[in-house]
């Protein structure tokens, strides 16, 4: 006889509970890699640096910084309609995954074997290509995670993870400073660090194709066309009233931290003109300790901001982390002082952690299962918006009216999306348990 839709269910439960050891060591090992090494990409040090020494130019960081976010604006949906009819998501992670690995190490032979404007020219590509496939990635391993880990552990999961993985990317932005910066290993520092985050980002992708054991859920959606999802955006989008303001309060917050890339160049530069610091190679030992203090409180905080979320749900956690950002920021423009500069790189570090942490897990915790890669999707897609357009202007500014500029518009859009997330966004996990 054919099983209920409850017993179907019911098996399906059982199913993640009785892999979740198995599940669990795979997404720690695969984030703890991955993040050990797209910190040493994404955080607000190297890159932006690097982009600024080919250039020699705020808006042409800004650019880049745009066109990596611009790749993610349809991405997202893309890979949504990709995985969200499947039984098995497992195979297009991998092959989504890989190809935004493959643009590191794009970035990585750029460096070595080009110069000046092919370099730039190139540079911005990759960018662009690795903003397109991290799109996608983000929906699919999201939802990987929503399938195979119960809500009551997902904030002590990504803890963990994101603890362990931020310690050795801590450890390994200072010696990247330090040893492989500051020497210009293999003949371009910069290249050698790009070419070691994909190696540790690979190796976390392989773990967890080796060890994840995936269910097949009990419902699907049918196969829909990408026009047609399209479509669906404002059910999707109006149906929840909390979902619906917490994509405002998402776009506002993604606006604030566009100033994000460019704390590091006006740190240095106020360094330099003090004369704090000389030449490349004391630049270079400067931007590791100044990774390091923004890893390091990515590491450290995380342990905090998981449990928190689990106990309390994680709206607490996201209006935490955003005044932390506002504070850090009001600290980095009023003290001009280098333990200000990593007191503030340590809160904004922290703030970073807590908000990617809470506003990843809260959307998996608003509407039904089925609509969840779609919810995924729209809500990388709002932030790609505000994450392409950002840069890019904050970029301008910064050449026009200088970095005090930039800072105060982040932290005015920080203070709306604060009073949006805390008198418009119910915590999702009561309003379920409320409904009930």
């Amino acid at each position: 006889m054919e099983e209920t839709l409850a017993e179907k269910e019911a098996a399906y439960e059982r199913f993640v509970w009785d892999n979740l050891k198995r599940n669990y060591i795979g997404n720690y090992l695969h984030g703890m890699l991955g993040m050990t090494g797209f910190r040493l990409v994404n955080a607000p040090t190297f890159l932006p640096a690097y982009l600024h020494l080919i250039s020699g130019s705020n808006s042409i960081v800004g650019l880049a910084l745009g066109l990596q976010q611009l790749g993610s604006v349809i991405s997202p949906v893309f890979g949504a309609t990709q995985i969200e009819h499947r039984t098995k998501v497992m195979p297009a992670a991998i092959w989504m995954g890989g190809l935004a690995r493959v643009q590191i190490v794009g970035m990585a032979l750029a460096g070595w074997f080009l110069h000046g404007q092919p370099l730039i020219v190139a540079m911005m590509v990759l960018m662009f290509l690795f903003g397109l496939f991290m799109g996608t990635q983000r929906v699919v391993f999201g939802f990987l995670m929503g399938k195979v880990i119960p809500l009551s552990r997902r904030g002590r999961l990504q803890a963990w993870r994101n603890a362990t993985g931020s310690l050795i990317a801590a450890a390994l932005a200072y010696a990247a400073g330090k040893y492989i910066i500051k020497a210009n290993l293999f003949g371009n520092g910069y290249s050698t660090t790009f070419m070691l985050a994909a190696i540790l980002t690979s190796c976390g992708l392989w773990a967890l194709q080796i060890l994840l054991k995936e269910p097949e859920p009990p419902s699907l959606p049918a196969r829909s066309r990408f026009s047609d999802r399209l479509k669906d955006f404002p059910r999707l989008i109006l149906g929840d009233r909390g979902y619906t303001w917490f994509l405002v309060m998402q776009m506002l917050g993604t606006a604030g931290r566009a100033a994000t890339p460019f704390y590091a160049i006006y740190v240095t530069h106020l360094m330099k003109t003090s004369g704090a610091v000389h030449g490349l190679a004391d630049t270079g030992t400067f931007l590791g300790a100044l990774g390091l203090a923004f890893i390091g409180a990515d590491a450290i905080s995380n342990l905090v901001w998981g449990y928190l979320g689990d106990k309390t749900g994680f709206k607490l956690v996201l209006v935490l982390s955003m005044a932390m950002s506002v504070a850090s920021t009001l600290l980095l423009m009023t003290v001009h002082a280098p333990w200000a500069y990593f007191l503030a790189f340590f809160g904004l570090g922290a703030s970073q952690s807590g908000y990617m942490m809470a506003a990843q897990t809260m959307i998996l915790e608003f509407g039904s299962r089925e609509e969840m890669p779609m919810r995924i999707a729209i809500s990388s897609m709002a932030e790609g918006i505000m994450a392409s357009l950002g840069p890019l202007a904050a970029g301008v500014v910064a050449d026009q009216l200088g970095y005090p500029a930039v800072f105060s518009a982040s932290i005015g859009f920080l203070a709306v999306g604060l009073l949006v997330l805390t008198l418009l966004v119910r915590e999702p996990r009561t309003a379920r348990l409320a409904a009930a």
